[in-house]
């Protein structure tokens, strides 16, 4: 899982640079939008509303924005309507791609998400052609605490998440997509504020990639991570460590 982990680490790294530029505010905003539509606008009782609020005031959008999405999203006031769709292929290499996309405008993003996959080796798939090769999971990074990696497994686990691991100078916990929130704050309760809560998609297996198959592919994903309607972009690449650490 490194290759998988060490694209995820490149994926924050990015959306950090994309939210000084402003480009990302687009994409929470939408996320907030998309889970108040779907369980409604109290985020005390729609858990995708809460994750999606945390991960938008981490970076750092306005709560004017984010009270403007739940109000347009629960008709209280006019805007876009948007609609949440997945779309699956496959990528150079054999590689297995999953995209959760939200946009007002299915054919147009269908056609230009077409066109990324086909201009770099790629090929849309049928629904349903490689999402089980991915496991939805909940996804904790911590960054700032001092205790050690053992005493952080500890409370994880006794929490109730599945695995710890560390990369680096981050420590990420894995959960059941259900035990996310309660795992979030049983570390909040320790004085431990996590740095992302997320709900994602991981790879059950992964697949190498090298030469220019890896460098297509690499070219793909970034071009899908900065397509506006595209919301996740999941992969079950594992790239060579040179690569990643160019990127």
């Amino acid at each position: 899982m490194s290759g998988h982990s060490k694209w995820a680490n490149i994926k924050r790294k990015k959306a950090k640079v994309d939210a000084v530029k402003g480009t990302v505010f687009s994409r929470l905003t939408k996320e907030i939008m998309a889970a108040a539509k779907r369980g409604g606008g109290n985020p005390d009782t729609n858990f995708k509303l809460r994750i999606a609020i945390d991960k938008a005031k981490a970076n750092n959008l306005p709560q004017t924005n984010i009270e403007r999405a739940i109000r347009r999203a629960t008709g209280q006031e006019a805007g876009v309507n948007y609609e949440e769709a997945v779309y699956e292929g496959y990528g150079p290499g054999g590689t297995a791609v999953y995209l959760d996309i939200l946009t007002d405008n299915r054919n147009r993003t269908a056609g230009e998400v077409r066109h990324i996959f086909s201009r770099h080796g790629g090929s849309l798939g049928e629904t349903g052609c490689v999402a089980w090769m991915f496991e939805p999971k909940g996804r904790i990074v911590i960054t700032q605490t001092d205790l050690s990696e053992e005493e952080l497994l500890d409370v994880a686990i006794e929490a109730g998440a599945d695995d710890l691991s560390r990369d680096d100078d981050e420590f990420v916990v894995l959960t059941s997509p259900d035990m996310l929130d309660m795992v979030r704050q049983a570390f909040s309760d320790k004085g431990i504020e996590a740095d992302e809560a997320e709900l994602v998609r991981l790879p059950k297996t992964t697949v190498d990639v090298s030469g220019r198959e890896a460098e297509q592919l690499m070219e793909m994903l970034e071009l899908l991570e900065e397509h506006d309607d595209i919301q996740h972009v999941y992969s079950n690449a594992d790239f060579p460590e040179d690569m990643l650490d160019e990127a």
